[in-house]
Order: structure tokens, then C-alpha cells, then sequence
């Protein structure tokens, strides 16, 4: 019974970091940040509007030759695995040092790779959004070719 009402707890723990993970909001380094012009004689002369008018269509472009704002990688998932698979070794050889018999090493073994699974899960999905280089440069390049200078992306 002690261990249900501790695993009820530590479960509505994870479920709650991992909808924070969600919410989190994008920043400069997220991929769904959009790129900034500075304001130049080619901005200048076309305006705001249609200076976002043209990064959308070189981000379009970016999309059409088969580049993805995101990295394609499963950092959860990837993450989540190493977590387990470290903390169940760790916790393993910490049962045998401590002289535990062999259902204490299984008990041990298991308990460390759930803690280590969820904790790489949660980092997993705070660095699940990285930018994709390639796209950003293509991003910039396209519009550099319009005229317009790329100082960063927000």
C-alpha cells in the first residue's frame, strides 16, 4: 500500500513537467522562430508588410526543397532511453556494492531505470525543438538575394 500512495504522486509529477515541457514557449533558438530583417534600403523601400511577405515565401520555398524548420530527432524518445539505461546500470551496481541479494538488484535495477526513463523524457521535451541550420541558411541566402539582410531570428 506505502508504495501505490508514493507512485501516484511522483506519476502526477511527471505528467505535469511534461505539459510545462509542452507549453513552453519558443524563443530565438526554437524552430518556429521567424527570421528578423534589418531595416535597409531594401526594407526601406518595400515596407514591413511585404518584407514578411518575402520571408514567407523564402520559408515556403526553404519547405519546398524538402527542408524542415526542426531537426527530425526523437530527443524523448532518445533521451528517455539513455536515462533508463544509465540510472538502471548505476543502480544495479550500487545493489551489488551494498551486497543486496537478487531480487534487491532486479528491485534496484528496475526502480532506476523507470527514474532515469522519466527524467530523460522530461529533457527530452525541452530540447525537441532545435532549429534546423540548413533551413535557416537557406532562409537567409534567399532573402540576401531579395536585397534584405538577415540579423537574427525571433
Amino acid at each position: 500500500m506505502k508504495s501505490s500512495s508514493r507512485f501516484f504522486p511522483a506519476c502526477a509529477a511527471l505528467l505535469l513537467a511534461l505539459a510545462l515541457a509542452g507549453c513552453a514557449s519558443h524563443d530565438a533558438d526554437s524552430a518556429s522562430s521567424r527570421p528578423v530583417l534589418y531595416p535597409n534600403a531594401a526594407l526601406n523601400r518595400v515596407g514591413d508588410a511585404q518584407g514578411r511577405m518575402e520571408a514567407n515565401a523564402c520559408m515556403a520555398r526553404a519547405q519546398a526543397a524538402g527542408l524542415n524548420p526542426t531537426l527530425a530527432s526523437n530527443e524523448v524518445g532518445r533521451r528517455a532511453g539513455e536515462g533508463a539505461s544509465t540510472a538502471g546500470v548505476a543502480s544495479v551496481v550500487g545493489a551489488l556494492i551494498t551486497g543486496r541479494g537478487g531480487e534487491g538488484i532486479l528491485r534496484a535495477g528496475a526502480a532506476g531505470a523507470a527514474i532515469g526513463g522519466s527524467a530523460g523524457a522530461v529533457s527530452g521535451a525541452f530540447h525537441n525543438d532545435r532549429p534546423n541550420g540548413i533551413y535557416r541558411t537557406f532562409v537567409q541566402r534567399c532573402l540576401n538575394e531579395k536585397g534584405f539582410d538577415v540579423i537574427g531570428w525571433n
